[in-house]
């Protein structure tokens, strides 16, 4: 007889939302940032100038996503941006003296608590934990739906 156990996966499931859910709280009631705008404050305040798609490479994120954060983060004065030097077409960000301080203020991302608890796991371990993430992922993003059918011919 198998033991179901859906029941327990939904409820790690619910506690990972939860999780998620509260830090984007916690970050928005201390800076009035999403976690997104944190993560990508965080990642321009890590360099002294960086491309915009030098942040999305790094975070995952798509070129589209970051232009839409950086906006609303240089509208904020957390972030400027420049041309090159060298070449007038890059862009490069920097974080501003008010964008510091928001950092100082900002709590630790779950994020990058993940990260650096996952870092200090055996490899095994985090090839585990990285298929069960991938499955998850294929369980939980809808199929897209089939390309429309060509009439004619």
């Amino acid at each position: 007889m198998e033991i179901d156990l859906t029941p327990a996966a939904l409820l790690a499931l619910r506690k990972i939302l939860d999780a998620a859910e509260l830090e984007n709280r916690k970050m928005a009631a201390a800076t009035g940032l999403t976690s997104s705008q944190a993560l990508v404050l965080r990642q321009i305040g890590g360099h002294e100038t960086i491309t915009p798609s030098a942040v999305a490479s790094a975070l995952g994120f798509g070129q589209a996503t970051i232009t839409n954060i950086v906006d609303r983060l240089v509208a904020a004065q957390l972030v400027t941006r420049t041309r090159g030097l060298a070449d007038k077409r890059q862009v490069m960000l920097q974080v501003t003296e008010l964008g510091r301080e928001k950092l100082k203020a900002s709590p630790f991302p779950l994020q990058m608590r993940f990260s650096q608890g996952y870092a200090g796991l055996a490899s095994w371990e985090q090839a585990m934990i990285l298929a069960a993430l991938e499955r998850l992922d294929g369980l939980l993003t809808p199929e897209a739906p089939a390309p429309a059918r060509q009439s004619g011919a």
